[in-house]
């Protein structure tokens, strides 16, 4: 009698850990709503967000074709977590790899970059449109053009970023989901995952409403620009991959109603998860006397919430927030 061959359940890498997240019905969140919500926790990827997804899809898929060569250089501006994403995708591929970041960028984000090995430019000069993402954006291409063969990301106009969450997370959500979802919440800053997403979970539940959540003092879909104060979420620039004719519906939504919603997601059902995230609870919050009873939503939590315990999570930073709030509306 032949012995049945084993093999071990043993990985190549940590990389390979990226995609499989979860779904998971919000019930106690939204008790008594007559509507469903469940959320895809991004948050469970190995580097602690979606982000995951399209630094891998771009590096290996760039290694294949040869766009990026072994031993490369990649540069990309990142407000943290495509950063992290991107230092542990080299961290795998023995790339080396700058990130352009800006004061906003969380502590926790530039330690966690620093130790895994990326080596960080801080842009400090605001931009004519007052923040920093334009300075940012010119640095990379500055620092492209300064590095032999280094090679620049480009998030918001590299097509295989939307297409990392159309083969990944959007076929993911595809085969979860036995009963077809009446609507998709996304939070927006690329728009990379929510047109990856939509465009594939279409293809199978043509019906479903796109509602893309944004912040407030984002421009992407024509926005009156403003200071925000989260990271991730939102954009000073319109992203070469925005496609408005995809969106059904767009919530902005502001620093103190997501930070507030973060924190009774983690009350309420113990997720522990960052301020897009937030975003993404507080428009879906806002929305539901809207919606019809009985309906399916799915909503797309980016990442965790250890990165904001400055921000999101801390008191008096929250406090200033409110402050804040109270005198602009007095």
């Amino acid at each position: 009698m032949v012995a049945a061959t084993v093999t071990e359940a043993v990985l190549d890498s940590v990389f390979q850990c990226v995609g499989n997240t979860p779904l998971v019905a919000l019930r106690r969140l939204f008790p008594g709503s007559e509507v469903e919500v469940v959320a895809k926790l991004e948050l469970m990827n190995p580097g602690g967000s979606m982000k995951d997804r399209p630094a891998r899809y771009i590096v290996e898929c760039g290694l294949a074709d040869g766009s990026i060569r072994p031993g490369g250089h990649l540069i990309e501006s990142s407000s943290g977590n495509f950063g992290i994403a991107l230092a542990l995708a080299s961290k795998v591929h023995d790339l080396a790899f700058t990130c352009v970041v800006d004061p906003k960028t969380t502590g926790a984000n530039v330690t966690i970059l620093r130790r895994m090995g990326a080596h960080v430019e801080i842009v400090d000069e605001p931009d004519e449109a007052g923040g920093y993402l334009h300075s940012r954006v010119r640095r990379a291409q500055q620092l492209r053009d300064g590095i032999p063969g280094a090679v620049w990301i480009n998030q918001y106009a590299n097509d295989r970023n939307w297409q990392a969450y159309y083969h990944g997370m959007g076929a993911e959500l595809v085969d979860q989901l036995v009963r077809p979802p009446d609507y998709l919440f996304a939070a927006v800053s690329t728009t990379g995952s929510i047109l990856g997403c939509s465009r594939r979970m279409r293809e199978r539940f043509p019906e479903m409403t796109v509602i893309a959540v944004d912040a407030v003092g984002s421009v992407i879909f024509g926005g009156q620009p403003g200071p925000r104060e989260i990271p991730g979420i939102g954009s000073s620039r319109v992203p070469e991959l925005v496609r408005p004719e995809e969106i059904d519906e767009v919530v902005p939504v502001g620093d103190l109603e997501a930070s507030l919603a973060c924190r009774r997601l983690l009350s309420t059902e113990g997720i522990f998860a960052g301020g897009s995230s937030g975003s993404v609870i507080a428009a879906i919050t806002r929305k539901l006397p809207e919606l019809q009873r009985g309906c399916r939503i799915v909503a797309i939590l980016p990442d965790r919430g250890d990165r904001y315990l400055d921000l999101v999570y801390d008191d008096d930073w929250l406090s200033r927030l409110e402050s804040g709030s109270r005198s602009t509306t007095t």
